[in-house]
């Protein structure tokens, strides 16, 4: 194979993506079966087969069962934002995001206590088996699920405060920046790293994907004075939204 000569199921794909992105094949549309498209490109059943499977993990298609495999309604990217800022009023981001574009949005949580797993206590700088405080978030807008979060904090930091409960207590919903300060720890920095990987079963259940989709995962991890007080894995479909960072220039 010479350089950019691509696989004949690859040029097949690439032919019916154009055809999709176009509108030509408009969504809700029957994509042609696999007898259409071996006669019409003049492939093999292989071919045909191969090039129907790019565009179903490309997320572009979609099986319906006794049905045949149709066009997928393609989202508009709704944006996620991402700040350096500070809210004045002391809510979390996603709050103040939601608060100040008038976005429906809302969100559940529940906390439980568990030992840190290896992962985990090497991101907090903590021994395996150390107790933290896990919160998992399903935050949704106008009612769809957007995004998911699971956050850890040492309970060597938070335990028997007034905050080792993020969403409970008198600063119950703040971030973290806030929440640590009523402890007097000062939170001076924070870590992003954003990567992407086929979302796993449980949540794309949540989010309302479909197996074989992308994710984005935002692992992000608050310091103060150089020590993890607080790490989390935050969840968003690739499909539907794009992380926009919001970052102060000095």
């Amino acid at each position: 194979m010479s350089f950019g000569e691509q696989p004949a199921y690859l040029r097949v794909a690439s032919d019916l993506r154009e055809k999709i992105v176009n509108g030509s094949l408009p969504p809700h549309t029957r994509l042609p079966s696999q007898a259409r498209i071996r006669e019409e490109y003049g492939v093999s059943d292989t071919v045909a087969l191969e090039a129907r499977k790019v565009l179903m993990a490309e997320g572009l298609v979609e099986g319906r069962s006794g049905s045949g495999t149709y066009v997928r309604e393609r989202p508009v990217p709704r944006r996620v934002a991402r700040s350096g800022f500070r809210p004045p009023s002391g809510a979390s981001p996603f709050r103040q995001e939601q608060a100040e574009g008038g976005i429906r949005g809302t969100w559940e949580s529940s906390s439980e206590q568990e030992g840190a797993s290896p992962e985990i206590a090497a991101r907090l700088g903590i021994q395996r088996g150390d107790r933290v405080m896990r919160t998992r978030y399903l935050y949704r807008d106008a009612g769809e699920p957007m995004m998911i979060s699971t956050s850890w904090e040492p309970l060597e930091v938070t335990g028997r405060t007034p905050v080792m409960l993020p969403e409970e207590g008198p600063l119950g919903g703040c971030g973290v920046v806030e929440r640590m300060a009523a402890i007097d720890v000062v939170v001076d920095n924070v870590v992003e790293e954003v990567g992407a990987r086929p979302g796993l079963a449980e949540e794309l259940l949540a989010l309302g994907g479909v197996p074989g989709h992308v994710v984005m995962v935002i692992e992000r991890t608050y310091y103060a004075s150089g020590r993890a007080v607080e790490t989390a894995d935050v969840v968003v479909p690739a499909d539907r939204y794009r992380v926009a960072y919001h970052l102060p220039v000095k």
